[in-house]
């Protein structure tokens, strides 16, 4: 199949379901994609605080795209192969004034500006970070028209910040629109589940991909395949929760995870709902892009398997 590369010059900064596409492909083609960091070009590597102080949250998370892909239709799956994630060597995390989980008790601008290697990012002198690199915004386009901002995410993904959207893992969205029009920004090098104070190691980069179509999967939310080899995961599959209530994320999440347990094994739904609960793990993958939390439950595929 043709590859395609999309410069950063297709960059936007909303959701919108009549965003004309950057390239028109079809199922199976890889897609090269440059990624500008979260601040959309405020910061550089000689930042300093004055900067986060100044910053234009109308120009953060911009996404590369749109992809529109042939034969894609509301009801389907996109299916997302993450194959590389080429970092550049610096990034920067911020605690941002108004935002974050803890923003009335910390209201101070502060930053700090990593140097980030292959396997290490140090973000203060002696203080080295294992790099992790993922894509933290990556979703379609709504079924709502209009400009929807990109920082909250919803049904169709966008600014989920799940961590182990990683090289090697795959990615499924709900497509709510034709042609599902992909796009993905806000490459990281390393963040926690949550990304408490707001920002993770924030950093351009350049996304291989490689799209699919699964017709029909009646998806509600986003779902994951982990790399097998992923960091404090391992090969596991990754349900998705997307809201304004977190218990309610929660339960979506291990709904969802119910539906796929029985999808791939034709368990009962309270059988599996039993191994949800004995073996699944939920995380809090994102509590700060208000209005909307996410929730991902993981469960190790090896014990859909048979594995030990």
């Amino acid at each position: 199949m043709p590859s395609f590369h999309l410069p950063r010059s297709t960059a936007h900064f909303t959701w919108n379901r009549d965003q004309v596409p950057a390239v028109v492909v079809d199922p199976g083609a890889t897609v090269s994609l440059e990624v500008a960091n979260a601040s959309g070009g405020q910061f550089d590597r000689d930042a300093t605080v004055a900067a986060v102080a100044a910053l234009d949250f109308s120009r953060v998370n911009p996404v590369t795209g749109p992809v529109y892909v042939r034969g894609a239709e509301p009801g389907d799956a996109l299916i997302v192969e993450i194959l590389s994630i080429d970092l550049d060597n610096w990034g920067w995390t911020a605690n941002i004034p108004g935002f974050g989980l803890l923003a009335d008790v910390y209201r101070q601008p502060h930053l700090r500006i990593s140097q980030v290697g292959e396997r290490r990012a140090e973000m203060l002198p002696g203080l080295r970070i294992p790099v992790v690199p993922f894509v933290g915004t990556i979703g379609l386009a709504p079924a709502e028209a209009g400009d929807h901002p990109i920082v909250p995410p919803g049904p169709q993904g966008g600014n989920m910040d799940i961590r182990h959207v990683t090289p090697g893992a795959t990615l499924y969205l709900p497509v709510a629109v034709e042609g599902a029009l992909l796009s993905l920004g806000d490459t990281h090098a390393a963040q926690g589940d949550g990304e408490v104070c707001g920002t993770a190691i924030e950093t351009s980069s350049e996304v291989t991909l490689r799209v699919h179509l699964q017709k029909q999967r009646g998806l509600r939310y986003p779902m994951l395949e982990t790399h097998p080899m992923s960091l404090r995961s391992g090969h596991a599959i990754a349900t998705s929760g997307i809201g304004p209530d977190l218990c309610q994320a929660a339960r979506d999440a291990t709904q969802g995870m119910i539906e796929e347990i029985g999808r791939r094994t034709g368990l009962d739904p309270l059988d599996a709902y039993l191994l949800a609960s004995v073996a699944g793990d939920l995380k809090i993958s994102e509590i700060v892009d208000q209005p909307n939390w996410v929730v991902s439950m993981h469960l190790d595929l090896d014990i859909l398997a048979g594995g030990a």
